[in-house]
Order: C-alpha cells, then sequence, then structure tokens
C-alpha cells in the first residue's frame, strides 16, 4: 500500500490521493510514467516525480525511518505490507496505568518467535535496545497512547525512530472496538488456556503481585503465557486490518475512514 500512497506529496490530501486513484493512477509507477495529469500542473509534476523517486529510493534502502517522517501517524499501516517481516509485535505489562508504575513484562514478537523480557530476571534495557534495532516498523495496540510513551519514560533512547503503526484506532476505523480481548473475539481469534483467556488488562498486574508475595513460578508463568499472547495474537490482527484498510482506500473510501485528527497540517 505504501506504493498506491500519493498523501506525503506536497499539497496532496486524502481527497486528492483518491483522485488520482480514480484517474487510473494507481500506484507510482503509474505516476511517474504518465506525461501529464488533470488536476496537476507541469511543475507541481515534475516536482511530486523527484519526491516520488526519492521515497522509492529509501523503500528499496529499507530505511522506514523515512516514512516515519513523510508519512501521518495515523497512516503508518500503509507501511506493514512491505516491512511485515522485518516488524516487531511489543506489549508490555505494568504493575499501574501511571507513567510511574514499573514494568514487569515486555513481550516481543517477530512473526516467528516470541522473546520475553522479566523485571529482576532478564529485563536489560541494552539488550532490549539492540533487540529493537533489527527492525523497520513497531506494531502496538494502543501503544501510541501506553507502551510507547512508558518505555520512552523509563528509557528515554531506547525506541528506534521507526514507523509505528498502532492496532487499535485502526481496528476503529474498521467498526472494531473495544480492548485487545474484544476484538479478539469479534475476530474469533481463541487463546489456548482457559483461565488466561479470562484474564484483562488488569489481571496481569495481580499475577505479577501473586508471584512476588509467593515466588510460586505458576503465576509467573501465567502472566508470560498472558504477554506472549498479546504478542502473537497482533500480528493476525495487524494483518486483517491492513487488508481491510488498504481494500477500503483503493475503492475509494478512505476519507470515510479518516478522522480529522490524521490529516497531513
Amino acid at each position: 500500500m505504501i506504493r498506491n500512497s500519493f498523501i506525503f506529496l506536497d499539497g496532496v490530501r486524502f481527497q486528492k490521493e483518491k483522485m488520482l486513484w480514480s484517474q487510473g493512477i494507481k500506484n507510482w509507477d503509474d505516476f511517474l510514467d504518465a506525461k501529464s495529469i488533470p488536476g496537476i500542473g507541469a511543475l507541481a509534476k515534475y516536482h511530486h516525480n523527484r519526491q516520488i523517486m526519492k521515497a522509492k529510493e529509501n523503500l528499496y534502502a529499507l530505511n522506514s525511518e523515512y516514512f516515519k517522517k513523510i508519512i501521518p501517524q495515523a497512516e503508518h499501516w500503509r507501511l506493514y505490507e512491505f516491512f511485515r517481516e522485518e516488524a516487531i509485535f511489543l506489549d508490555i505489562e505494568t504493575t499501574g496505568l501511571d507513567f510511574e508504575s514499573n514494568i514487569n513484562v515486555i513481550g516481543l514478537f517477530d512473526g516467528i518467535n516470541t522473546k520475553i523480557m522479566i523485571r529482576g530476571i532478564n529485563l536489560d534495557y541494552k539488550i532490549l535496545q539492540k533487540e529493537l534495532l533489527n527492525y523497520k516498523l513497531i506494531i502496538t495496540f494502543n501503544g501510541a497512547a501506553f507502551d510507547v510513551p512508558f518505555l520512552k519514560k523509563r528509557y528515554p533512547d531506547l525506541m528506534p525512530n521507526v514507523p509505528h503503526f498502532d492496532l487499535k484506532h485502526c481496528c476503529a476505523r474498521l467498526g472494531l472496538t473495544g480492548g485487545l480481548k474484544e476484538i479478539e473475539k469479534q475476530l474469533g481469534i481463541e487463546r489456548k488456556n482457559e483461565i488466561v483467556k479470562e484474564f484483562h488488562g488488569g489481571d496481569a498486574a495481580v499475577l505479577w503481585r501473586m508471584y512476588r508475595a509467593t515466588m510460586d513460578d505458576y503465576y509467573l508463568n501465567l502472566l508470560i503465557e498472558y504477554n506472549e499472547e498479546d504478542t502473537i495474537n497482533l500480528r493476525f490482527i495487524a494483518d486483517y486490518v491492513y487488508n481491510g484498510l488498504k481494500k477500503r482506500a483503493l475503492e475509494g473510501e478512505i476519507e470515510k475512514l479518516v478522522s480529522p485528527f490524521c490529516q497531513k497540517s
């Protein structure tokens, strides 16, 4: 979808992008190959050509950081298909919702393997920082409001400067509302463990307190399983959301999906 996108061009907004698609200009190559495009003057066309060529250069150099600068954050989902194999799914568990709380567990899923870091056991800032540098796209559920600012407050230099695909708001654009567990149910995602299946966000903090009070690994293992399934299920949701938004966008419905705060200033 990133190669179908024109909203990073100067003066191009969602409505003009839709106009280009309706004229058969579906991707960057179509735009570059066209000698002229109705509604775009010759000088603007030349300038846009240069912008597209620069975008192509950065895309094929796998420089996702470039697109963080030119694509609105709410539209970072457009990068998912291209960077899917270099994406990391991230979820944290904390002792509370305020930013002064402790981070108990950080879960990562690269599409194949999970990596779980636990406070007091194997949570190491330097190792985590090095691990995150391997990825071109970060994917969370409500991470723009919670996980990422929480991590940045605790570890200011931790997060790589790459695009962030937050599933929560993109789910809402497809009519999927509620927390992660509610959306999993709407999409028919089943959790394996019957006990873990009934957990919600606050239960992760309870499990941590029970583990610390008893030092019984049973509670820690439940917490690990809960977090691990959170991160793994994000990929299924990301696939669903990406395909749904792409289909609607290319069918000319993108303006119905974009709230005012998503607009490029």
